[in-house]
């Protein structure tokens, strides 16, 4: 459970959100990190008395699997199972240095988010595996035949199994992924830098895909 706890001196006010139960006994509140000053709890979070809704994997919605390929940062992996459910994706294929669920630190970004996922040692022979299974395999990837995310809406197709590649940080997708690959699609840059952060543009691209 938690609140919002506010410093009771008049010349700090500091507003911030704190676990109730993690409040030391008998006291009102935790020690300001500002003035260090005590605190009272100003008001219950809406999540306090939110009842969560079981995960509804039968929702109408076309079948979509992510596909991290040497996604190098727990942080970005955690938080995009986080989006993944959130957004009805079926399945994560986790590839090479890309961490699993099963390391300690995966949860702090994760917050719960609980998806079936595979471990692949090498991210190529799993893309043609899939493919040899049926699926259509797509790349978010920006290159000279990438389909633009939004000017060309592509649909994915509702009776039929797709899954969406994500590639390294720096280096983007494996070039031997893209060479299989049936589409590779963009989200356009109008700014000067040329890339977002992957958990970023996994968001936009899955919930444009689904939602679409």
């Amino acid at each position: 459970m938690y609140a919002i706890y506010q410093c009771t001196s008049q010349t700090c006010r500091f507003r911030f959100p704190g676990a109730v139960d993690e409040v030391p006994e008998g006291l009102t509140g935790y020690a300001c990190p500002k003035c260090k000053q005590p605190t009272a709890e100003a008001a219950r979070t809406h999540l306090s008395d939110f009842t969560k809704i079981g995960p509804n994997r039968n929702l109408a919605i076309p079948h979509l699997e992510l596909f991290l390929d040497n996604t190098r940062s727990l942080y970005n992996v955690g938080s995009i199972f986080r989006t993944a459910d959130g957004a009805g994706v079926r399945k994560l294929h986790l590839c090479g240095i890309t961490a699993t669920p099963d390391n300690k630190r995966f949860d702090k970004t994760a917050l719960g988010a609980n998806l079936p996922w595979e471990y692949h040692m090498n991210g190529v022979d799993a893309v043609q595996r899939l493919k040899n299974e049926g699926y259509q395999v797509w790349a978010l990837e920006e290159a000279p035949e990438s389909v633009d995310l939004y000017a060309d809406r592509p649909k994915l197709d509702p009776d039929g199994k797709t899954v969406l590649v994500l590639g390294n940080e720096v280096m983007g997708v494996d070039p031997g992924i893209l060479e299989l690959c049936d589409k590779t699609l963009m989200i356009p840059m109008r700014g000067e830098k040329k890339s977002l952060n992957v958990t970023i543009a996994c968001g936009i691209a899955v919930y444009s895909l689904l939602q679409s």
